[in-house]
C-alpha cells in the first residue's frame, strides 16, 4: 500500500498556472470549499479562496521538495528561533510562484484587486522586530537558494500586542492574529511531541551495572506541529516553517468536570496553553520568568525531538548524525537546546556523556544578536531546577567540566573562572544562557563586522581567547524579493527594464545602476517613482495618524523598536530644535520636512513608553501650529509592522539609524531603506559601517562618537557642561523641562530630561547632540540640490547588493553549516 501511494504522489499532475486554471480554482474554493454566494461583502472569503488556490500549488511543490531532499540525502539544518516575523503570505507566495498577473485577472472577475483582497490577511504575530524579520528573510533565501533548512518556532495565539495610541500614550491590546484561523498552516498531529516539566530525577542501573538517569516529570505538555510552506523565488522549491502549539496531554479532568469542579477540570489544559499563548510575556515577575523559560524549553525540546525521531526512523545509531544535521540557535533564547540535546542523547537514546557531547558540540551553532549585557538572558538556578530538574543537573556538569578546562588553560586563576562560569558564583546563582550556547556550539557568529569585533574583544573576550576558531562574522541581510520586488514594484520594474532581472536573485548586479547615474531619462523616472511612493506613505500616515504629509517635503523616517539605545529621544530633540527655529523665524536654512517615528515599547519599559508620549505631544504641538505647517510636520505611526514597512521603505528619503555607537548589533531596517534609495543619517554602529563603506562616505550622513571615543567619554562624562556650553541645546532643554509640551501635566517629561543630564547616561545623548544637528544641516543642504540627492539615492540602491540575505545565507551554508544546495 505504501508503494502504491508513493507512485500516485509521483505521477500527480501539477495544477495549471495560467489565468483559466487560477480562475477555475478560485471559483471552486469560493463557492464550494467555503460555500459562499456572490452577494454581500465577499472580500474576506475571496482572501481565503485566493489563499487556498495558491496553497494548492505550493503543496505539490512542497511534497516534491521533501522527496528531493530525501532522495539526495543532503545535510539538513534546523533554524531555531523564538520569532519569525513573516508578513503577509498571500502576496509573498503569489510573487514567488509568478502568479500575480493570473491572480489579478481572476480576482477581477469578482470586481476586486489583489491589493484589496490581501488587506484581509493579518500580519502573523510571530515576532517583534528585527530578529524575527531577519529569520523570515533567511527562510526566503534558504528556499530561493535551494538549501534544505527548516525553521522551528512557536505558534503564538497572540502577538506581543497590538499598539494603540490614546492621548499620546501607548496602549497594549491583544493581537489575536489567528482569529478566524490561517489558511497557510497544516496540522501534523502524528508528529506531536511530549515535553517534560517539573518533577524530579532518579538514578537506576541497567543489567550491566551502567548508571542511568530518569526524569520523572509531573507536568508534561504536548507540542503539536503546524507546518507553513515557505516558497523559493520561482524555482519550485518549498521549504517548511514548523510552529509548535502547546496543549495538555489530557484534554481535561473528566472526574472533576462531572463533580462540578469546572475550573479544576481545565487547569492542566489552561496551563499548557499559556506556553504558546503570547509572544514574550513580561518577565519582571517570577511567574513571567517561568513562562519565558517554559517557552524556550518547549521550542527547543520539541524541535530536537522532531529531528532525532526522524533520524531514528531510518538509522540504528548516531554514527553519521553530526555530518547530516546542524542546529542554528537564533540568539540566546534557544540556548537551552544544548543541555536538552545531551539529555535526549543520553537518557532517551542511551549514549555516554562523551559521545553525546561530541554530537552536541559538532551540531550546535550560535548566533548572537546583542551587545547589551542585560539582553543576554540569565535564569535563576533555583527556577531552572524547579522547572527543568534534569536539565539543571546537565548544566551543572557542563559547568564543572568547562571550569576544569579553564583551569587547565589559566591555572589557579579564580577570577577567570568566576567570569566564565556558566553558573554564576554568587548567593543566588544565575545560569548564563549565552555562555551555555558558546560552550556547546562549534560556531559563534556576530551579525556585523563591528558587532563581531566587539564580541571578541569585549563581551565574550575570554571565550575568544580560549576558542578563537569558533568565532566568525556573518553580516545580516534582507531579501530583495520582499523588500524591493514586492514592496517597490515600480522601482523594481524600472531597474529590470534597464539592467535585466538577474539582480532579483543575484543582487550584486545592482551595481550596474552606477552606469546610469548620469542618464537623465533614468533619473527623471527614478524621481517620479519616489514621488508616487511618497504619496502612498501620505495615505498611510493620514489613515493611521490623521496627519497630512506633503509628498514634496523631505520624508525623514525612524521606525524600529522603541529603546533608549536606538535614540528616538535624540531624534525628538532635533524636532524640537527645528520647531524652535520656526518660532523664531529662522527658516532660511531649513527645508520642508515630514518626520515619522514608529515602533513599540516593551510593556514594562517605562522610559521607552514616556518617549512615545513625548513624540506624540511634540507632534500635536507642531501639527496644530499654523506657523509650522509649511516647514514641519510630525507623526507617530502606531502598531508598526511588516506591512507598514513595505509602504514606508519605498517612500522614505532619509533613514534614521542613530543608535549609540557600540550598541546596535547590526540593524536590518537600515538595509531595507538603503535598498529602496533612501539616504542614511547614522553613527558608526552595527551594519551602518558596512553600508557607509559600500556606498562611499560622501553618500552617507555620518555623525557622532565612535565606539572607542564613546568609551573614553563615559569615563568622565559631564552632560551638563555640554548643554551649558551650547545655547541652542540649553533652550531645547528648557522647553523640555518647562512643561512647554505638557502644560496640563507639569513635570511629565522631567525623567527624560534627567536621563539626558545624567552623568551615567549610557546612551550619550548630549554628547552626540551637536554632531547630529550638524549632520541634519548637511542633509538640508543636499536636499536643496535635488540633482545631487537623486545621484546619492541611485548610488545607495546600486551599492545595496552586499546586504542581500542571499549573500548572508551563502556564507552560513559555506562557513558554518557546510551545506550543499539541492
Amino acid at each position: 500500500m505504501k508503494k502504491q501511494n508513493k507512485n500516485m504522489e509521483h505521477h500527480h499532475p501539477w495544477l495549471g498556472m495560467d489565468k483559466a486554471a487560477i480562475s477555475h480554482d478560485l471559483h471552486h474554493h469560493y463557492h464550494l470549499t467555503l460555500g459562499r454566494e456572490n452577494a454581500g461583502n465577499p472580500l474576506r472569503y475571496l482572501y481565503q479562496a485566493a489563499s487556498l488556490t495558491i496553497r494548492d500549488r505550493l503543496v505539490e511543490r512542497w511534497r516534491q521538495t521533501r522527496r528531493c531532499y530525501l532522495e539526495e540525502g543532503k545535510k539538513q539544518v534546523a533554524y531555531l528561533s523564538m520569532e519569525f516575523l513573516m508578513g503577509r503570505a498571500l502576496t509573498n507566495a503569489t510573487l514567488n510562484l509568478d502568479l500575480e498577473q493570473p491572480m489579478r485577472e481572476a480576482l477581477g472577475e469578482f470586481g476586486y484587486a489583489l491589493e484589496e483582497v490581501a488587506e484581509h490577511e493579518r500580519d502573523a504575530g510571530l515576532g517583534n522586530g528585527g530578529l524575527g524579520r531577519l529569520a523570515a528573510c533567511f527562510l526566503d533565501s534558504c528556499a530561493t537558494l535551494r538549501y534544505p533548512v527548516t525553521g522551528y518556532g512557536i505558534r503564538y495565539d497572540y502577538g506581543i500586542f497590538h499598539q494603540l495610541i490614546k492621548d499620546g500614550y501607548q496602549v497594549e491590546v491583544p493581537d489575536h492574529w489567528l482569529e478566524g484561523g490561517s489558511p497557510w498552516e497544516f496540522t501534523v498531529l502524528e508528529n506531536s511531541k511530549r515535553v517534560k516539566f517539573g518533577g524530579y530525577t532518579e538514578t537506576w542501573e541497567d543489567q550491566n551495572g551502567r548508571p542511568h538517569v530518569r526524569w520523572v516529570s509531573d507536568n508534561d505538555v504536548l507540542a503539536i506541529p503546524h507546518d507553513i510552506p515557505i516558497p523559493g523565488y520561482r524555482n519550485d522549491i518549498v521549504n517548511t516553517l514548523r510552529l509548535w502549539k502547546a496543549d495538555s496531554v489530557d484534554s481535561f479532568g473528566l472526574a472533576d468536570f462531572n463533580a462540578g469542579e469546572f475550573d479544576v477540570a481545565f487547569t492542566a489544559q489552561n496551563q499548557a496553553a499559556q506556553i504558546s499563548m503570547v509572544l514574550y510575556p513580561n518577565d519582571v515577575s517570577v511567574s513571567g520568568k517561568l513562562l519565558r523559560l517554559r517557552q524556550q524549553y518547549f521550542l527547543s525540546s520539541a524541535s530536537l525531538q522532531d529531528v532525532l525521531d526522524s533520524w531514528c526512523e531510518s538509522h540504528d545509531d548516531f554514527t553519521d548524525f553530526a555530518h547530516r544535521h546542524c542546529f542554528q540557535l537564533n540568539d540566546t533564547h534557544p540556548a537551552i537546546a544544548v543541555p536538552e540535546m545531551m539529555r535526549l542523547l543520553m537518557d532517551v537514546h542511551g549514549l555516554h556523556w562523551h559521545e553525546a557531547w561530541q554530537i552536541t558540540t559538532t551540531t550546535m551553532a550560535y548566533t548572537n544578536h546583542t551587545l547589551l549585557p542585560e539582553a543576554l538572558e540569565q535564569w535563576p538556578e533555583k527556577i531552572v531546577g524547579r522547572l527543568l530538574p534534569r536539565l539543571l543537573e546537565i548544566i551543572q556538569e557542563i559547568n564543572r567540566r568547562f571550569l576544569r578546562e579553564v583551569d587547565s588553560r589559566w591555572p589557579a586563576d579564580e577570577e577567570k573562572k568566576r567570569h566564565m562560569a556558566v553558573i554564576t558564583m554568587e548567593n543566588e546563582p544565575q545560569v548564563r544562557m549565552a555562555y551555555l550556547a558558546i560552550i556547546g556550539s562549534y560556531s559563534v557568529n556576530g551579525v556585523a563586522a563591528l558587532h563581531t569585533r566587539l564580541l571578541e574583544c569585549g563581551l565574550f573576550s575570554n571565550f575568544y581567547a580560549l576558542w578563537p576558531e569558533r568565532f566568525n562574522n556573518k553580516t545580516n541581510g534582507v531579501t530583495p524579493r520582499r523588500w524591493l520586488v514586492f514592496s517597490n514594484p515600480a522601482l523594481a520594474s524600472l531597474i529590470t527594464e534597464y539592467i535585466g532581472d538577474r539582480w532579483i536573485c543575484q543582487m550584486e548586479a545592482l551595481a550596474q545602476l552606477k552606469e546610469l547615474v548620469r542618464d537623465e531619462g533614468f533619473r527623471a523616472r527614478w524621481r517620479a517613482v519616489k514621488l508616487d511612493n511618497k504619496k502612498q506613505v501620505c495615505r498611510l500616515v493620514m489613515n493611521r495618524c490623521n496627519v497630512e504629509f506633503d509628498p514634496a517635503m523631505l520624508f525623514d523616517v525612524q521606525v524600529k523598536r522603541i529603546h533608549e539605545y536606538k535614540r528616538q529621544l535624540l531624534n525628538t530633540l532635533h524636532i524640537i530644535h527645528l520647531y524652535r527655529k520656526i518660532l523664531q523665524g529662522e527658516v532660511s536654512a531649513m527645508v520642508p520636512r515630514c518626520i515619522l517615528i514608529g515602533g513599540k515599547a516593551a510593556p514594562g519599559y517605562a522610559t521607552a513608553k514616556l518617549i512615545i508620549k513625548l513624540v506624540n505631544n511634540v507632534a500635536d504641538k507642531i501639527n496644530t501650529d499654523i506657523r509650522a505647517r509649511p516647514w514641519l510636520r510630525v507623526a507617530f505611526l502606531p502598531n508598526h509592522e511588516v506591512t507598514a514597512m513595505e509602504t514606508l521603505c519605498p517612500g522614505t528619503d532619509l533613514s534614521e539609524q542613530i543608535s549609540t555607537a557600540g550598541k546596535e548589533a547590526s540593524g536590518t531596517g537600515n538595509m531595507k531603506f538603503m535598498m529602496n534609495g533612501a539616504l542614511t543619517i547614522g553613527t558608526l554602529d552595527g551594519a551602518n559601517i558596512e553600508i557607509r563603506d559600500a556606498v562611499g562616505e560622501e553618500n552617507f550622513f555620518l555623525f557622532g562618537l565612535t565606539t572607542e571615543a564613546a568609551d573614553a567619554v563615559r569615563r568622565d562624562y559631564r552632560p551638563d557642561d555640554i548643554i551649558n556650553a551650547d545655547p541652542e541645546f540649553s533652550h531645547i532643554m528648557q522647553m523640555l523641562e518647562s512643561n512647554f509640551f505638557c502644560p496640563e501635566m507639569p513635570g511629565l517629561f522631567l525623567p527624560l530630561a534627567h536621563s539626558i543630564r545624567d552623568r551615567h547616561d549610557t546612551w550619550l545623548t548630549a554628547a552626540d547632540f551637536r554632531s547630529y544637528l550638524e549632520a541634519q544641516q548637511r542633509v538640508a543642504q543636499v536636499w536643496q540640490d535635488q540633482e545631487r540627492w537623486t545621484t546619492m539615492s541611485i548610488l545607495n540602491t546600486a551599492a545595496s547588493g552586499v546586504f542581500s540575505s542571499d549573500r548572508t545565507i551563502h556564507e552560513y551554508a559555506r562557513d558554518i553549516w557546510h551545506l550543499e544546495a539541492c
